[in-house]
């Protein structure tokens, strides 16, 4: 933990678990924890034309639906342990409506975009999903791909992962590659014995853990890596966090949703105090499944090590946080279809709502 004085969030015990976790999606079916309220974001006068977005997990898969859904403002994504944009989505989809097309993308999601276990499944079809992507930017429903060729695109796969599979991140290198991103664009980390969690150079279990709360000591500073690979070179990080962590109320922003389109009443942002005067970068972190505040405390908001590059380099680190419930057990990012059937596009309810916190954050002090 770095600077906890300056620091005007509340620690975060984690709550007695409601259930095991053991991937980003078990079962659709069961019971939900609460949330608890805050501040209001502070509109700062950020930089939404240099936003970027990461995530681990079902977070990873939330980064890349952010970037395609709003090219234009994003520049780059870093996706941990996840697979290529638009995985979930069913064959099937369109023919089938409701809870029914739900279970199918969440049956693809689990068989053929983490385990690449069932054969009518297999490694997801780059090329496809490509097609499928070209479709959606012409009818508007994400931003033109070509605001997407410029993005520098970061990409890890650990290879003690066994929740979601090193094929599965490929399938991801080979999505950029077919809707024109350089592969000098392209950063595939893939050699690391990490298991399923984010990476950290001195916080976490060990490296090959794949647990509660998916934060593992590989020696490796995956956000210095994630945020220089986006970003550029960086100053040295901070000794001493003079920014503050901040928790806000997430609820404006999902007002005219039912069920608050899966998140939690609380987020989390960090501000340098450099950034507070305007100008500054925003990256948007997506935790993973299981790694929510309401499960882990503040595990990955503090541990993943953002805030420290984040202080001397103009960046604003924003954590929205997904929330537990019915058919969402594990607190996981919407990426097959639980909130609606539009969760890849740029109406999707979780997509709205980071948007418009990216709003906020841009808007006059």
């Amino acid at each position: 933990m770095h600077d906890e004085e300056h620091a005007r969030i509340p620690h975060a015990r984690p709550p007695r678990r409601c259930l095991p976790a053991f991937c980003l999606i078990s079962v659709v079916f069961l019971a939900s924890c609460g949330g608890r309220t805050s501040e209001e974001l502070p509109a700062i006068g950020a930089d939404k034309s240099a936003t970027s977005v990461s995530g681990i997990s079902s977070g990873a898969y939330m980064a890349g639906q952010f970037q395609m859904a709003h090219a234009k403002s994003v520049i780059g994504a870093a996706i941990i342990a996840g697979g290529p944009y638009g995985c979930a989505e069913s064959a099937f989809s369109g023919m089938v409506m409701g809870p029914a097309a739900t279970m199918l993308n969440a049956s693809k999601a689990v068989s053929g975009c983490m385990l690449n276990a069932m054969a009518m499944w297999g490694v997801p079809d780059a090329s496809a999903l490509a097609r499928n992507a070209e479709r959606l930017a012409e009818r508007g429903d994400i931003d033109p791909l070509d605001d997407v060729k410029s993005d520098r695109v970061y990409l890890f796969s650990g290879t003690a992962d066994r929740i979601v599979m090193p094929a599965i991140v490929a399938a991801a290198r080979d999505f950029y590659r077919r809707i024109g991103v350089p592969d000098a664009n392209v950063r595939f980390v893939s050699d690391m014995p990490a298991g399923h969690a984010f990476v950290t150079e001195s916080a976490g279990g060990a490296c090959g853990l794949s647990g509660e709360p998916y934060v593992v000591d590989c020696d490796y500073d995956q956000a210095r890596e994630v945020l220089t690979h986006i970003y550029g070179p960086l100053s040295p990080p901070a000794a001493a966090l003079a920014g503050v962590f901040r928790l806000f109320d997430q609820r404006p922003y999902t007002s005219d949703y039912f069920d608050d389109a899966g998140l939690s009443d609380a987020g989390v942002v960090y501000i340098p105090d450099a950034c507070l005067g305007g100008g500054c970068r925003v990256h948007i972190a997506y935790h993973g499944c299981a790694q929510s505040r309401e499960m882990v405390g503040d595990a990955f908001v503090r541990g993943a090590g953002y805030a420290r590059w984040a202080d001397t380099n103009r960046i604003v680190v924003l954590f929205p946080q997904a929330k537990k419930s019915a058919s969402n057990p594990q607190g996981c990012w919407d990426w097959w279809g639980y909130t609606s059937a539009d969760f890849l596009k740029k109406r999707a309810p979780q997509i709205v709502a980071v948007s418009r916190m990216l709003d906020r954050l841009a808007g006059k002090p």
